[in-house]
């Protein structure tokens, strides 16, 4: 079987995190993969965000073999197979990593890095991540650089994309890709 990418966007608490996760499991009950594989791109620099990845982790089934990557997404890709089952989760914390933590041109390498392994990948992968384009333009030269970029990104998964869904509510709207 060859790689199949699908993209999963909504906001906070949309439910997104857990459909990526049930389409995932479904791979491995239909056969379609023998491992899943959880890659995390969050850090508890807070609190408030440690009690979230706590409540991700707590909520993870054993079928899971976890990757905490922030940024080296292109690398752990380039690990996986066709028997590879993969959740994402989720790019605008990987965006945010970039745009915090390294130069301009290591950022633009590393997308095209990612993009180019999502292209070439023979893997099942579920990449999850915010829509955050809906507001008002936000404050501040990051804020809208970071609506920006995550725009773009969305733009350039969602044209590789097998299936991109929005989901709200838990419902996922499908925008490309029907049934897979």
């Amino acid at each position: 079987m060859t790689g199949r990418v699908e993209l999963l966007l909504g906001g906070a608490r949309s439910g997104k995190s857990r459909l990526g996760e049930q389409r995932a499991k479904r791979w491995l009950s239909d056969g379609e993969v023998t491992r899943l594989i959880y890659v995390a791109t969050a850090r508890p620099g807070d609190e408030e965000m440690a009690a979230r990845i706590a409540h991700h982790q707590a909520t993870r089934t054993r079928h899971w073999q976890l990757v905490e990557e922030p940024w080296a997404l292109d690398q752990v890709l380039s690990t996986l197979g066709p028997n590879d089952g993969v959740l994402i989760d989720c790019l605008t914390l990987w965006l945010t990593t970039a745009l915090c933590d390294y130069s301009n041109s290591a950022f633009q390498s590393k997308r095209a890095a990612l993009l180019s392994a999502l292209k070439s990948s023979h893997a099942q992968i579920i990449l999850i991540s915010n829509e955050v384009g809906h507001g008002i333009v936000p404050l501040g030269e990051l804020s809208r650089r970071f609506v920006d970029e995550a725009g773009w990104l969305h733009q350039d998964i969602a044209a590789l994309a097998d299936k991109v869904d929005f989901v709200m509510a838990g419902l996922p709207l499908t925008l490309k890709g029907g049934e897979l």
